[in-house]
């Protein structure tokens, strides 16, 4: 006579059912089923140090998408990504990016000559310029205003991390939104 033994037949059972649950979990995490493409937000690789615009439409950040980093501009209303020729540098390392109201002025954190200085980028004009070149201090954390015109930052130049602010002056042009008004100081 034959006998059964339940515990073994459900050992099997188990054993079978955790074969099967670590495998649809291996293919469920598979790099194949994260949306990666041109137009995701989302990406397997490390993204960090977002930013937003005045207006809620673009999103900053620093991305490792392409293997070393990057600042990427996310339209979250199209849900592409923007063209920013001239902006990552591939010697460069860009980090803590800022953006102006309607997104058109992006400052940031690069290095130059192996020190960081503060950058600003133009996306009307696809120009990129450091706006501390001849800084002998270390600078960090900068933030642009919502026109444009005034960039804060922390600078070392005391021996301390202060704050600086950097006036780029009555001449450039506001980043406003269509029809706005503009206040004239005399």
């Amino acid at each position: 006579m034959k006998t059964f033994t339940p515990s073994f037949w459900l050992q099997k059972s188990i054993y079978w059912s955790l074969i099967f649950g670590l495998t649809s979990l291996l293919i469920s995490c598979a790099a194949d089923n994260i949306p990666t493409g041109v137009t995701s937000l989302n990406s397997r690789y490390a993204e960090e140090q977002p930013a937003l615009s005045g207006n809620g439409r673009f999103l900053a950040f620093i991305s490792n998408r392409s293997r070393h980093q990057q600042l990427l501009v996310y339209d979250l209303e199209s849900q592409s990504f923007i063209s920013t020729p001239g902006l990552n540098r591939q010697s460069a390392i860009a980090e803590s990016p800022s953006l102006s109201y309607t997104g058109r002025y992006i400052c940031y954190i690069t290095s130059d000559q192996g020190r960081p200085v503060v950058a600003l980028y133009d996306r009307a004009s696809q120009r990129s310029q450091i706006l501390t070149p001849s800084y002998r201090a270390w600078v960090r954390n900068p933030s642009i205003s919502p026109d444009g015109r005034y960039v804060v930052f922390e600078s070392s130049s005391r021996g301390q991390w202060d704050i600086e602010v950097l006036d780029r002056g009555p001449t450039i042009e506001l980043d406003i939104p269509n029809g706005a008004t503009v206040k004239i100081d005399n």
